[in-house]
């Protein structure tokens, strides 16, 4: 599911272009609807259709200018298979317009390394390495690897912000591109865990620790809140609502839990993070709106009245799990 990079439109089966990188509709499908790059050099038969078959037969010939060809072609044939495999049609195309599945697959392959950690060092050394704590601040690390990592015991934890990021992330991505939604990602989810974990310190509680991507997640809902807060959406796949109901009524309960109980975390969820990722994605949508009109025309980004589930904040840990 994307919007396409010409129209807007938001396509449920998109097609990426080999030659540019970029993503389309079923209508800009094709190079020639779509002004690709590639069109230009459709006259050099060598980058398309070319196996190396003339070059060895004109060098087979012993004369020095074929033999010259013939050692050009092979130099050819190796710089247009690098160019294929670096350039916008090869594998790193594939992270191009393609960041938030790049972040969900690092957060599996985070939660594969949490269970080996649990394996080789037990809780202590999960903890160091993925767990943001209140009384080991210095572990700079965990700032970054606690918005990948979920808890191992609870696996509805990750398949809850992996919902979310898979069906509201791209959405964010395809307005913002792919460098800047990585930055606004992990920028809000670190946020979110140190704001949650700086709360616990000052108001005198316990050792707190925090981990899961949900303070990120929280923030794609805000900015999406601000660009589309019409769009429907499906609550539990199943209850259809305004997607500034569902946000707004998770930040207000959020919020009353969080002035009743005095605490950031209520039930091992860490609602402050929370709170604090969906009002940084408020303030981005809001600083961005301008993106989301030009990627979607005027009135905003053209979803196409797209529909995607709510993912809902992973269940706790030790102090809060977000």
């Amino acid at each position: 599911m994307a919007t396409c990079d010409v129209c807007g439109e938001y396509e449920n089966l998109p097609y990426q272009c080999k030659r540019c990188g970029q993503t389309f509709c079923a209508e800009h499908r094709l190079p020639e609807n779509h002004d690709c790059p590639g069109l230009s050099q459709w006259n050099d038969p060598g980058g398309v259709f070319d196996s190396g078959f003339d070059e060895s037969v004109e060098g087979s010939g012993g004369g020095g200018r074929t033999g010259g060809r013939a050692s050009g072609g092979v130099v050819g044939q190796f710089k247009r298979r690098f160019d294929r495999a670096t350039g916008t049609g090869g594998f790193v195309s594939f992270f191009r317009n393609n960041a938030t599945y790049a972040v969900l697959l690092a957060m599996w392959l985070t939660f594969v390394a949490q269970w080996v950690a649990l394996f080789v060092g037990g809780r202590a050394l999960h903890d160091t390495l993925f767990v943001l704590q209140s009384d080991a601040l210095g572990n700079v690390w965990t700032w970054a690897t606690s918005v990948l990592s979920h808890s191992p015991g609870v696996l509805f934890h990750i398949i809850g912000n992996s919902i979310v990021i898979l069906f509201f992330g791209p959405l964010v991505e395809r307005a913002v591109g792919s460098k800047k939604f990585v930055a606004f990602f992990f920028g809000a989810g670190i946020l979110a865990g140190l704001g949650h974990v700086l709360f616990a310190i000052a108001t005198g509680a316990p050792t707190t620790g925090v981990l899961g991507a949900s303070g990120a997640g929280f923030a794609i809902l805000g900015v999406l809140t601000v660009w589309r807060p019409n769009m429907q959406v499906l609550l539990f796949f199943v209850i259809p609502m305004k997607i500034k109901y569902l946000t707004w009524g998770i930040a207000l309960v959020s919020a009353v839990l969080v002035i009743q109980t005095g605490t950031g975390g209520v039930g091992g969820i860490a609602h402050l993070a929370h709170l604090i990722g969906f009002a940084i994605g408020l303030a981005f949508g809001k600083r961005n709106e301008g993106l989301a009109r030009s990627a979607g025309g005027a009135g905003g980004m053209r979803m196409g009245g797209a529909r995607g589930p709510r993912g809902p904040g992973g269940p706790g840990g030790p102090g809060g799990r977000f």
